[in-house]
């Protein structure tokens, strides 16, 4: 089964009524299946990722929220890491997977995605071992979390309360 199909299973599960469940991801600048998960209805918000053959899917309650992301990442990556994380966190600076998917969650939350610059986006972490992400143009930053996975597998998620 192709790991967009399975990700969706895993969303109409987590949702707790598949069969009723409409799904669709419009992406708002040109409308492919490839922007945030919608799912219609619901009273819910969705989040998908990809590592390699691996898909991670997330859902949590919409009610004062703007937006809500989950990334993953093959912890190893041999063609990634020899391209390197390189200004990623900011200039000048060797980025680290973790940092990666903490960004990207939280730009998906945001839902400008990579329309905005990742090292425009500076993440904090907190002493309870969650973490903020300050993105430009927002007065509030998204909080985040990083996620329980597998040992070959870096999950982060964030939100962005109203």
């Amino acid at each position: 089964m192709p790991r967009r199909d399975v990700a969706w299973s895993m969303i109409a599960e987590l949702a707790g009524n598949p069969a009723a469940l409409r799904l669709r991801n419009p992406c708002p600048r040109c409308g492919g299946p490839h922007g945030p998960v919608v799912l219609e209805g619901t009273g819910l918000r969705g989040s998908v990722a990809y590592a390699g053959r691996i898909a991670v899917a997330a859902v949590t309650p919409a009610a004062g929220t703007v937006g809500f992301g989950i990334d993953a990442e093959a912890r190893l990556d041999p063609v990634r890491d020899t391209a390197g994380w390189d200004g990623v966190p900011g200039p000048g600076r060797r980025g680290t997977v973790r940092e990666w998917t903490r960004i990207e969650a939280a730009l998906k939350a945001d839902g400008r995605g990579l329309d905005v610059d990742p090292a425009d986006v500076v993440v904090r972490e907190r002493a309870d071992g969650t973490w903020s992400a300050t993105l430009p143009g927002r007065r509030e930053p998204a909080e985040g979390w990083d996620v329980p996975a597998t040992s070959d597998l870096v999950v982060s998620a964030a939100i962005l309360r109203q």
